[in-house]
């Protein structure tokens, strides 16, 4: 199976995210879409954009950066509640029209701020059930027409969406990807998803995760072609092991003295995936090969808190034993964002297409 490769776009209000570079304008069109040629020009498929509450609305975000790009896949992270699942999918299938199919999408089921738009959540059952029917409603949506679905949570009667997803191949819809580390989360991934992606844990932790989610797909009676795996995870490179040791290094100390990159997220303690990445540090400064756990003790949260560090070379090693335990997704970033498209684009890149 072929690997996807993508970045992250940060879409942030505030400037410097994880120790980026502070420059006037950060989040302009003109900058977001410089970095998004940059991908295209350096071998990416596409990238991440993130999603919250006190961010710029990121399907909007995205829409202009297709539209100003030829290749360009943007990964839009969505949250259930924040859209219905029909405005969502006939949103979703028009860009995806526009584009001739290049739309990624990422269910989000993580806290947010969700009074400010008029959303409430239950518990973690709750607001997992919800992403379950939300995905339900969506694929049909985007594979059938009049839909007529009743659930707990969302309901549509004789609903179809025009104009219809792109049909390629095998691809009949916007590829679905999916987080999540609780029981509840997992069991969404195994039956509904058609990728999960994971934070950098371990090789063992992550093999465990798979093996699991196999498991409950068979257990609990997956209806769609196999589950697809990914990784996101932060991956400094440089040209040497040394300098880039050095660097990671020098990148936390400015972490621990309360500068650079610093997490923001009030919910990053909640969330099972995350407290599971902020554990590693307990099990030491480096996991596997060059795993570094450190950065989760000063405030790098979610793909930041954990990196992989090294030379191109030692970075493409370590992301190929990943690739050997079944992940063919990879959603990789560092900071400053736009030297780093460059630079992994050019020397990580074609070391992982070998």
């Amino acid at each position: 199976m072929s690997l996807e490769l993508l970045w992250y776009i940060p879409n942030q209000v505030q400037p410097g995210h994880r120790g980026d570079d502070v420059v006037e304008n950060h989040n302009s069109l003109a900058t977001l879409t410089g970095q998004a040629k940059a991908l295209e020009e350096h071998g990416w498929g596409g990238a991440l954009i993130g999603t919250g509450w006190g961010r710029p609305d990121t399907f909007t975000v995205a829409t202009a950066l297709a539209a100003q790009t030829t290749t360009f896949q943007p990964l839009i992270a969505v949250r259930p509640g924040y859209w219905h699942p029909a405005n969502f999918a006939s949103a979703a299938a028009t860009l995806d029209h526009l584009t001739q199919g290049r739309v990624l999408i990422n269910i989000v089921s993580g806290k947010d701020n969700l009074s400010a738009y008029g959303d409430s959540e239950g518990n973690q059952a709750d607001r997992y059930a919800r992403t379950k029917e939300f995905i339900q409603i969506v694929r049909k949506l985007w594979t059938e027409e009049n839909v007529t679905y009743s659930g707990e949570h969302f309901s549509v009667t004789d609903s179809t969406v025009t104009p219809r997803t792109v049909v390629r191949g095998e691809r009949n819809h916007p590829r679905l990807y999916f987080g999540g580390a609780s029981r509840a989360a997992e069991e969404v991934a195994a039956t509904e998803a058609d990728v999960q992606l994971f934070w950098g844990e371990p090789l063992d932790g992550i093999g465990e995760r798979i093996d699991r989610l196999k498991q409950l797909s068979e257990k609990l009676g997956r209806e769609h072609p196999p589950l697809e795996y990914g990784l996101r995870v932060t991956t400094l490179v440089r040209d040497s092991t040394e300098q880039a040791w050095t660097d990671a290094e020098a990148k936390v100390a400015e972490m621990a003295k309360g500068k650079g990159i610093v997490s923001r997220d009030p919910n990053r303690q909640n969330a099972a995936g995350q407290r599971r990445l902020l554990d590693l540090a307990a099990r030491g400064e480096v996991l596997d090969d060059n795993l570094y756990t450190t950065p989760g003790k000063f405030g790098g949260g979610g793909a930041g808190t954990t990196w992989l560090v090294g030379s191109a070379e030692d970075v493409a090693k370590s992301l190929r034993k990943y690739q050997s335990l079944g992940i063919t997704h990879f959603v990789l970033s560092d900071t400053p964002y736009l030297p780093e498209i460059e630079r992994q684009g050019d020397q990580l890149l074609p070391l992982l297409r070998e």
